[in-house]
């Protein structure tokens, strides 16, 4: 997967050798590790901020020497100084120090930077957020496009199709929108093959309500739509950001009285926990979802066990 080289910025506050080992690494990531583009750019931002720390603390551009002959209390300064100043939470200062880490891993095999330090320092530890999916009825009814605001028929229609695969198959919003053509679920569809994260792909039914919908947007949509080319496209024919469909909720939330935590991915989320509630086992949904790990799935049961506790809490006489 190529990938851009690093920024300007970046290869300015690294000593030449490291600048060029920094080029190395972020092809390894995209072509190697085949990390998203979205991940690429991340794992940039957080050795940027770290490089901008350490020139200031050391006082020039570090080196790769200057990586390697750096202490656990280094990194901790770095750590707690991005708290201090950008006041970020612990999940952010986890995925910082997971940027810095997946350099100095290829340094250490590649250039014999001591990895030792980097590996001792702990993140912080994060409280679990637990996710807020929509009601059922509200999930049915942001797949109607009669419900839309939008003003062309064509729009709501897409809108509306697009909210159906993530509610009624569970995909990420990038799943959805990076569907071509040739992959939608039309006619006879009972299953759909999805790429996730990583390039991993899974294998997802498809309800005969989503394939309408989407019958429904191809039957409507303005554009000729190439087997190869994006499924879902924006109001000029290029491919749909992810941004108009953020946004498609934002209007949705003040129609229907939702709070702010109604957002698509919130229809993820209420696939899971839905399918759970009725009687869905964790291994199968962990497998819709696309979870590398069965931990990342299983905080559905939390949220399943926290409406169950709401509705005991408002009925139940002795509550």
């Amino acid at each position: 997967m190529p990938t851009a080289a690093p920024s300007a910025e970046i290869l300015i506050l690294a000593a030449p050798d490291l600048a060029e080992a920094l080029t190395r690494w972020r092809a390894h990531l995209s072509a190697e590790r085949r990390a998203s583009p979205e991940t690429v750019e991340a794992y940039d931002r957080d050795v940027e901020q770290f490089l901008r720390f350490l020139t200031a603390h050391l006082g020039e551009p570090p080196t790769i020497a200057a990586l390697s002959e750096l202490r656990p209390a280094d990194l901790r300064a770095f750590l707690a100084r991005r708290k201090k100043t950008a006041d970020v939470g612990a999940r952010t200062l986890g995925r910082n120090l997971a940027g810095i880490r997946s350099l100095a891993r290829f340094l250490e095999r590649r250039d014999g930077l001591n990895a030792a330090p980097y590996r001792a320092v702990k993140a912080p530890k994060a409280g679990r957020s637990l996710p807020h999916p929509v009601s059922a009825s509200v999930g049915v009814r942001l797949t109607r496009a009669e419900e839309s605001l939008a003003e062309e028929p064509w729009v709501a229609a897409r809108d509306a199709a697009v909210f159906a695969l993530l509610y009624g198959c569970g995909l990420r919003i990038s799943e959805a929108l990076g569907l071509k053509r040739r992959e939608a679920p039309v006619a006879a569809s009972r299953a759909l093959r999805v790429t996730g994260k990583g390039g991993k792909t899974r294998i997802v039914p498809v309800l005969p309500a989503v394939v309408a919908r989407v019958e429904a947007y191809l039957a409507l949509c303005p554009f000729v739509l190439d087997a190869d080319e994006p499924l879902f496209r924006g109001v000029k024919g290029g491919p749909l950001s992810p941004r108009i469909i953020q946004l498609a909720m934002e209007r949705m939330r003040g129609a229907l009285g939702l709070d702010d935590t109604a957002t698509p991915h919130a229809l993820r989320h209420a696939f899971a926990t839905h399918l759970l509630g009725a009687g869905g086992d964790l291994r199968t949904i962990q497998e819709l979802l696309g979870h590398a790990s069965l931990s990342t799935t299983q905080v559905y049961t939390h949220v399943d066990a926290a409406r169950l506790l709401e509705v005991w809490g408002r009925t139940h006489p002795r509550a």
